[in-house]
């Protein structure tokens, strides 16, 4: 028997949500989730089944889904959540008017679905909850815009320009109509600028509560995407669509509040300006973040991203001014207590947002538990260490593709628990299938090398 759908969240009722879609003159409505590998899916229903969805939940097929049930056990349904109504902005002047509502799945029997990727985030923003944790976040998304000749993709960025250039950037009005269009979602845009690539791009909206966030960069994913396709471009979140010249990064800031409103990360009388709340949370991330790794940069692209000389981070250490360390902390400016955070810069936009905010949680989670130190912060740029060096100050270094990284999060037991035993599985059958594809592959690359000379 299907669990009903709670009715009530925050004080939106169903009553209210029926009430804005007729005000809003919604004729049809989005149902969105994620697969395993974070891409945005859904079913459209017309607006006379909405009571009945926000009643019953939508029933769907989950075999087909990546990383979902098998075909001998695939009925499940979608609870929408209410709080995560919104107009589809360009549908309001553009024929049929679509809303749509992020939903959680449910299996027939009424329990959540295991490998549902946002409920494995609200398993773990629960844990913290019970502690007095609220898991805020804010990650900074960066793509590349490529054009469309001939009705195909060309690997040719689509302007000259470079980090915060004006005069030769040609996406500006895009950026401003992508902007416009997340403004209609209800996403507090905060800055849009032009990144180091040529053709690459970066658009930052507010931090928030974890989930509030996964939901708002899935919908930035699709958003910026649409708004790209109106004008013959494609956006990418691939991490390094183009050798030599710099990847697409997600560098993630964190910090924990308190339900009152107090950042619990802060401590005016640290050199930092940290807790030990903080320093704890971040000598866990240090300590699992080989096996997060698989989450947080989840694609064999990922790792050619993470390589020396092109600002991604491959060392494990942190440092306040230090760019070159996984976790740096922003300096901090007097008055402005709630800013204090830690950026975690190794992630990337591949990333599945929930699966990478409840990794990132459940190991900052086990440093506080477990009353971890961090060793002192290295403020040198680590790029310039030798070997030796780094291997006397105990300096680490990421997975070096998804195979160790895969390997690393299957010795890991708190980030494997973070997944659960069912999304561990999934998902290390998928990387597996992904390495096995990509390894069989003859490459230009090996026929330049290789062929007249053998």
């Amino acid at each position: 028997m299907a669990k009903k759908a709670t009715g009530k969240t925050a004080g939106v009722t169903k009553r209210d949500i029926l009430e804005l879609a007729k005000h809003d003159t919604v004729q049809f409505v989005q149902l969105q989730f994620t697969d395993l590998n974070g891409l945005l899916k859904g079913v459209t229903i017309p607006i006379s089944k909405l009571q009945g969805a926000l009643e019953d939940g939508l029933w769907f097929d989950g075999s087909s889904i990546e990383g979902f049930t098998r075909i001998f056990e695939s009925d499940m349904y979608l609870e929408l959540d209410v709080n995560t109504y919104s107009v589809i902005p360009w549908t309001r002047n553009n024929g049929a008017v679509v809303a749509r509502f992020m939903c959680d799945v449910y299996m027939p029997d009424g329990k959540p679905f295991e490998g549902d990727p946002r409920f494995i985030l609200k398993r773990q923003l629960e844990r913290a909850r019970k502690l007095g944790y609220i898991f805020n976040v804010g990650p900074e998304l960066e793509f590349f815009l490529f054009r469309k000749e001939n009705h195909r993709l060309m690997p040719l960025p689509h302007d000259t320009a470079g980090y915060f250039d004006q005069t030769t950037d040609l996406a500006v009005e895009i950026r401003q109509e992508m902007t416009a269009a997340l403004h209609g979602f209800g996403i507090d845009v905060e800055a849009l600028h032009h990144e180091v690539a040529v053709g690459q791009h970066e658009i930052d909206f507010r931090y928030s509560d974890a989930l509030t966030i996964a939901d708002q960069a899935s919908t930035l994913k699709f958003t910026l995407k649409y708004v790209a396709a109106h004008h013959n471009l494609h956006a990418t979140f691939m991490p390094k669509p183009i050798a030599g010249i710099n990847g697409s990064g997600m560098h993630v800031h964190q910090s924990f509040f308190s339900p009152e409103g107090k950042n619990l990360f802060f401590d005016a009388k640290d050199e930092y300006h940290l807790s030990k709340l903080a320093k704890s949370f971040i000598m866990g991330q240090l300590t699992h973040i080989k096996a997060m790794n698989a989450i947080l940069n989840p694609t064999i692209n990922s790792y050619k991203r993470l390589v020396v000389g092109y600002e991604a981070p491959v060392y494990i250490a942190w440092g306040q001014r230090n760019r070159s360390a996984l976790i740096r902390i922003p300096r901090y400016t007097p008055g402005r207590e709630k800013a204090v955070r830690a950026e975690l810069r190794c992630p990337d936009p591949a990333a599945n947002p929930y699966l990478a905010f409840a990794v990132m949680l459940a190991a900052g989670l086990d440093g506080i538990e477990k009353k971890m130190v961090p060793p002192p912060p290295v403020e040198e740029n680590i790029y310039e260490f030798s070997e030796e060096e780094a291997k006397k100050r105990n300096i680490g270094v990421l997975a070096r593709d998804i195979t160790e990284a895969v390997e690393q999060l299957e010795k890991d037991k708190v980030i494997r628990a973070a997944l659960g035993d069912y999304a561990f599985e999934k998902f290390k059958g998928l990387k597996r299938k992904e390495w096995d594809e990509y390894r069989m592959q003859v490459t230009p690359w090996e026929i330049d090398q290789y062929l007249e000379k053998y």
